[in-house]
Order: structure tokens, then sequence, then C-alpha cells
């Protein structure tokens, strides 16, 4: 299922196992994180360690920086193995087994839903400042005179016309939620729903409801 994913077919071509991409990965600093052990496991093809790493906190630590990228002697791009493993995650409902993998339904309804509504991964409005504290209080006054504020950067913010933050015409934004039925987008998204309204009940909630979704974005165990 994994080499069905053109990014692991990109990503992973012959890896001697140097270290080279854990020893400049910005996350192996902060987190108990190793992408050579990741693409360690993926060359050893066994399912029940890949399955532990798809069940895993280790998959999202990733910041998809790239900085393995360019430094691999063999061309290889642990990156992009993290977005197909996360990916595989996500399809088989896996995700919801760890904590940050979780955050994926905050994300689905947040960036995901604003893409399909307004046609942005995010506006100014979207950053609420009740849920984004660490903005601070500047950024809390940008948001409550965003009209002002942000006109003088683009003349048409959040409205008809040209320029940056524009508002998306409607047929516009048609054609991106038919992009999202016709390649899986939108089916994608629903098993994200599923997964997640399974495991909040799981969990003691009332289904994947927006007290859950609050719960998966502000929750933090500090267990990594």
């Amino acid at each position: 299922m994994l080499m069905e994913d053109v990014r692991l077919r990109e990503g992973l071509r012959a890896c001697m196992n140097c270290g080279v991409c854990t020893g400049v990965c910005p996350s192996a600093e902060f987190y108990d994180y190793d992408p050579r052990r990741i693409v360690n496991i993926i060359q050893g093809r066994d399912d029940d360690q890949i399955e532990a790493l798809l069940r895993s906190e280790t998959i999202w630590y990733c910041g998809e920086c790239m900085s393995c990228r360019p430094r691999c002697p063999r061309g290889n791009t642990p990156g992009y193995i993290i977005q197909a493993l996360r990916t595989l995650s996500q399809r088989l409902g896996l995700f919801v087994e760890s904590e940050k993998g979780r955050q994926q339904l905050a994300l689905k309804r947040t960036i995901g839903q604003h893409i399909l509504d307004k046609g942005y991964c995010i506006t100014p409005r979207l950053v609420a400042p009740s849920q984004h504290p660490e903005q601070g209080p500047v950024w809390k006054w940008a948001v409550e005179n965003d009209t002002d504020f942000f006109a003088r950067l683009t003349p048409n913010y959040m409205g008809a016309g040209s320029g940056a933050v524009r508002e998306i015409d409607r047929e516009t934004i048609s054609e991106i939620q038919k992009i999202f039925e016709v390649t899986g987008g939108s089916a994608f998204f629903e098993n994200i729903e599923a997964a997640s309204d399974a495991k909040a009940r799981e969990m003691g909630f009332d289904g994947a409801s927006d007290r859950y979704m609050m719960h998966t974005f502000s929750h933090n165990s500090n267990r990594h």
C-alpha cells in the first residue's frame, strides 16, 4: 500500500543508513525522532513495524522542512516517506491512535474546510486570537481591525476584485470543490471525520463534536 504512493517511490532509492538526515533534522533536536530509523523500517518491509509507525506519534513530528532532501548522499527524501506514511495512516484510520495524529481533525475542519469554503488554506480571520494566544495582543488588535489594517496592504481585502486575500468568486470555489470530489479529496475528508468520530466516542466524547475537536487542538500530555 505504501508503494502505491509516488512520494515513497520518489523518496526512497537506496538508503545506506549513514544518519545524515537525522543529523540535520530540526525535529530530531526536539523530539525522540529519527528519520534514519524510519527509513530503515520501511526498507525492511516488516508489516508489524510499519503498522506501529502508522499508529505512533513519530510520523507527526516531521516539520516537512525537507532539510533531509539535499543532504542525502543517495538522493533519498525521508520527508516524502513521512508524507506517504501519514496519508496511509489517515486512509486506514490509524491516525487517531496517537495524540498528535488526532489533531488531523482540527486541521481538516480549519484549513481543509477553509480551502473548500474560501479558496485559501488560511486567511487572517481564521487565526482566531482565542485559539492562538501565542500570537499576542498585536495580532488580537489586527484581527479586530482587520478591514482597516489589511486594506493598507491589498486593495480588495476579502472583497470582490483583484489583489492578495481577495474574495474568491463562487464559480472558482465550485471548481475547487469539484476537484476535491473527483480526486477523492472529499472522500478522504469524510474518512478523517468517521475515524475521529469513532475514536471520540471511545474516549467518552459525544462523537467528533466541536468539544472533541478543541480537545485535540489544545490538549498536550507533555509525553513527547
